[in-house]
Formats: structure tokens, C-alpha cells, sequence
């Protein structure tokens, strides 16, 4: 009997798997040629392997009462990849369910159709020409945007990523640069192969040609000159932070837009991605996508703050150390920073309670904050110690969390762990901007403690590259409604 189970769960297995893999070639196809985004239940399938695939349909347990195979999102990728769509985000998790529900009484390729009607209008392009990135800095955050820029390059999604602007190193720059973009210490081996152009100065990256420029000064780059055209200007060095610093990148010729990856100064719009994007207008050029910590912490503060309330609150951030402090200790112009990173903790100050309310206004006043910078590389855990309007209990908060990560507006910017044994390291590569921590969750009639841990360096980039798709105009339809 034990021998007959064991051979019922590997060929249970092996039949998913191979459906799995027939999903990968229509996945990629859809993607391609229809910048169509498959999902299941907001967890994207493309450029996934099997396993992630698979994965994919076992988190949809979360939601369902029940499983989601591949056996029942298949026919409906197949029903899906028949029509003639425009760019668009479809959940084959929720069609399948849906369909499911109807117990044969339509065929599958009407129900897809009929659910699909409002994008099966053909191949239209979301923008007439690409959109043109260039990156100022070619940094942490700078070599991550770079990656998930050529990352989604395949679909035909017409974000562009034309050109990385630094100074250059040496003789060898272009070659360490591409190393640098192919290994990564965190994040592991670049996904794809990279070779560089010398003659042209160029890393090409899974087929993308990024132009490596020299320049000491936003103002002095001709970007037309490499048919750069209305360009959309990163800026990951945090040189500048006010109106008139940033303001020099749009002297240059070629540049329309400019984010910066830091807090902005002054009347500059501090966008947190999925939370204030009404702050996206056309006739503003220069923004700012806030902090790490600020997107990590404004999410779940939003959340909290609609269905509790929030009267007042301490944010307390166990933050990765960074390039700004001191491997050893030496001379540095911040308290405490000059002490060495990987060897202590080190008390320094953080921003991002005060941004906040440059996001969430209704929580002006009200959050105090601080940093403890740690001896790891990357991934960083916030504490909110929030005192509410009306009294809860943990299990209500944790449900209410639970839901708004799993179905709502704020699923690519909240996630939630229920493991007993989660550490830092296991949320590396994490594309939420936060993940709450839900046994860690504290609750005290209407005080509670929330834990939320974010990869202050990939996660951030994700919000990033959502905010330039915002300024794109790349917003994709979501689908089923």
C-alpha cells in the first residue's frame, strides 16, 4: 500500500509538471507578442520556471478554499492565447475559478472570450514609440533597476533602458561594470547573458544595449547624440535632491522626466508607488520615489489607518548597513557612521517617519522614528508601534492584513508570512515593498506591534520601476474585473 502511495504522488506530480512546462512556450508567446502579463492570483507567471509555476498555483490556496491545479488554468491559457489581445495583466487563477463555477455550461473559449472581450481588440501598442530610461548611477539600486528593466524589455512593454550614466573608473571600467551587473554577491547571478561592445561602449544584456556614459554633470550629456529622445532620467546617486539639483538633468538634451531614488526636497512629489499616484501628472517633470523604508511602511500604515485608525505611533527600522558607512572604522561626517558596519550596530537617524506624512498626510504629527543600521547586507525589518483609534485583537488585524495582501490594490506593495520560521535572509529578491510578519504580531487592546521586513534593495527597485510604468502611461488593464 505504501509502495502504491508513493508512485500515486510522483505521477501526480510528474502530470503537473508536464503541463507546467507546456505553459511555459504560450506564457512567453503571450508576453511577447501581446504584452499580455499571465498571473495566478497576482503572482506572476513570466519568464517563471516550472517550479515557479507550480508554486504559483499552490499559493492560491491562501485565497481558495480549496487547490488550483494547472490542470484547470491550462485550458484557459490555451482559450486565452487564441484570441487577438492588447497589452493587459490576466489572472488565469481567477478565470479558472470562475469558469470552474459554470460547471460546463459554456465551452471554454467562449467564457475566455466573453471575459476578455474589452482587450480582445488585437495587437494595439500601449505607446506609439518606446520609452526611453536612462540611468544616472550605476549603483546598488542602479544595477537591480537595470535588471528588471531588461527583465521586462522581452514583452515589446516599451520601457527602454537606453544608457547608465558614471564616471569613469578606468581603462578597465566598461568590463567591471558588466561584471558587476552579471554577479551579484545578494542577489546572485544575473539572469541572462551579458557581453559588451567596446567600440560602441555598451554592456548588451539579454540583447539590450545599454551605452555606458561618461559625465561629471547631468547638464553636460547630449543624449540625442546617441538617439536618446524624451528620455526618462533615474537618478540613483542621491547627489541632488531639491528642484534645482535634479532640474539639471532636463538641460540636457534628450531628457523629458526625472525620478529620483531618494527622498525629495523642497515641493518635490515623494510618490509611493500604489499609495499616491494621483501625484503623477503630465506637467510635472521631476519626482521622487521616497525611501526604501518609506515604501516598505506607508503601505501597511495606509491599510492600518483605514480600517483602525492610527492616533500615534513609533517606527523603529533594524535597516541593512550601507556604502555610506565605514567598513572599518575611520573618518566619517555623520555621528556613528564612521564605526564599522559589519561589525556593530549603529544608532543613526531615519527619515522616513517624517516622510510619511508627506504621503499619508492624515498621519502628519503623529509617527516619531529611528534606525539601527545592522551587520547584514541587504533585507531590513521595520517595527511600528502604533497606538489605534479603536481596540482589536491579533487575530482580526493579522485577517484584515492577510486579505489586503492577497486581494486588493495594495497586493504589489503588502505581503504576508505566517512561517515560524522566516529570517532576513529569506525575503531576498522580494518584489513587495513590505512583508508583514504576522506571528510576530502584537496586539494590546488598541496598541499594537507590527513587524514588517523588506529587501531594501530589490523590493525598492520593484517600487521604482512600478512608478516610471505610471509615468510611462504602461499601466496595464487588470483582468478578470
Amino acid at each position: 500500500m505504501k509502495i502504491e502511495k508513493q508512485e500515486a504522488y510522483l505521477k501526480e506530480w510528474q502530470g503537473h509538471e508536464e503541463l507546467a512546462e507546456r505553459m511555459l512556450p504560450i506564457i512567453g508567446h503571450l508576453y511577447r507578442d501581446n504584452n499580455i502579463v499571465t498571473t495566478v492570483y497576482g503572482r506572476s507567471l513570466v519568464n517563471s520556471p516550472t517550479i515557479e509555476i507550480l508554486k504559483a498555483h499552490r499559493f492560491a490556496r491562501q485565497i481558495l478554499d480549496g487547490e488550483l491545479t494547472v490542470q484547470e488554468t491550462f485550458p484557459v491559457l490555451e482559450a486565452a492565447s487564441r484570441l487577438d489581445l492588447a497589452p493587459a495583466r490576466i489572472d488565469l487563477g481567477r478565470l479558472a475559478v470562475r469558469y470552474q463555477s459554470l460547471q460546463g455550461k459554456v465551452s471554454v473559449d467562449d467564457f475566455v472570450a466573453s471575459e476578455l472581450a474589452s482587450v480582445n481588440t488585437g495587437r494595439t501598442s500601449i505607446l506609439d514609440e518606446p520609452q526611453d530610461i536612462v540611468l544616472y548611477g550605476f549603483g546598488r539600486i542602479g544595477r537591480l533597476l537595470a535588471r528588471i528593466l531588461v527583465e521586462k524589455s522581452g514583452s515589446g512593454e516599451k520601457l527602454r533602458l537606453r544608457a547608465a550614466v558614471v564616471r569613469k573608473g578606468g581603462a578597465d571600467d566598461l568590463v567591471k561594470r558588466a561584471s558587476l551587473l552579471r554577479r551579484d554577491s545578494v542577489h546572485g547571478q544575473f539572469n541572462g547573458i551579458i557581453t559588451i561592445d567596446e567600440e560602441e561602449n555598451a554592456i548588451i544584456a539579454n540583447g539590450n544595449m545599454i551605452r555606458i556614459i561618461y559625465s561629471d554633470a547631468p547638464e553636460t550629456v547630449d543624449y540625442t547624440q546617441y538617439g536618446i529622445r524624451n528620455a526618462i532620467v533615474i537618478d540613483n546617486t542621491g547627489k541632488w535632491r531639491d528642484r534645482e539639483g535634479l532640474g539639471r538633468h532636463l538641460k540636457a538634451p534628450g531628457v523629458s522626466q526625472v525620478l529620483l531614488t531618494a527622498p525629495g526636497k523642497g515641493d518635490i512629489p515623494n510618490v509611493v508607488s500604489g499609495i499616491n499616484n494621483e501625484l503623477i501628472v503630465p506637467e510635472e517633470t521631476i519626482f521622487s520615489a521616497a525611501s526604501c523604508t518609506t515604501n516598505a511602511i506607508v503601505p501597511v500604515l495606509k491599510a492600518v489607518s483605514d480600517k483602525f485608525g492610527i492616533v500615534s505611533g513609533h517606527v523603529e527600522t533594524c535597516h541593512s548597513y550601507t556604502n555610506d558607512q565605514n567598513l572599518i572604522d575611520n573618518y566619517h561626517k555623520a555621528d556613528r557612521r564612521g564605526r564599522s558596519a559589519p561589525l556593530n550596530m549603529v544608532i543613526t537617524e531615519t527619515g522616513a517617519a517624517k516622510a510619511v506624512a508627506k504621503v499619508l498626510p492624515e498621519l502628519t504629527g503623529k509617527l516619531t522614528g529611528n534606525a539601527i543600521r545592522v551587520p547584514t547586507p541587504n533585507v531590513s525589518l521595520a517595527i511600528l508601534n502604533l497606538q489605534l483609534k479603536q481596540e482589536t485583537d491579533v487575530e482580526t488585524l493579522n485577517s484584515y492584513l492577510r486579505a489586503i495582501s492577497l486581494d486588493s490594490p495594495l497586493q504589489n506593495q503588502i505581503d504576508y508570512t505566517n512561517s515560524p520560521d522566516v529570517v532576513s535572509s529569506d525575503f531576498v529578491g522580494s518584489r513587495h515593498a513590505g512583508v508583514v510578519d504576522s506571528l510576530a504580531t502584537i496586539v494590546q487592546g488598541n496598541r499594537c506591534v507590527l513587524y514588517v521586513w523588506y529587501d531594501n534593495e530589490f523590493g525598492y527597485s520593484c517600487q521604482v520601476v512600478r512608478m516610471v510604468q505610471k509615468m510611462a502611461g504602461l499601466e496595464l488593464p487588470a483582468l478578470p474585473a
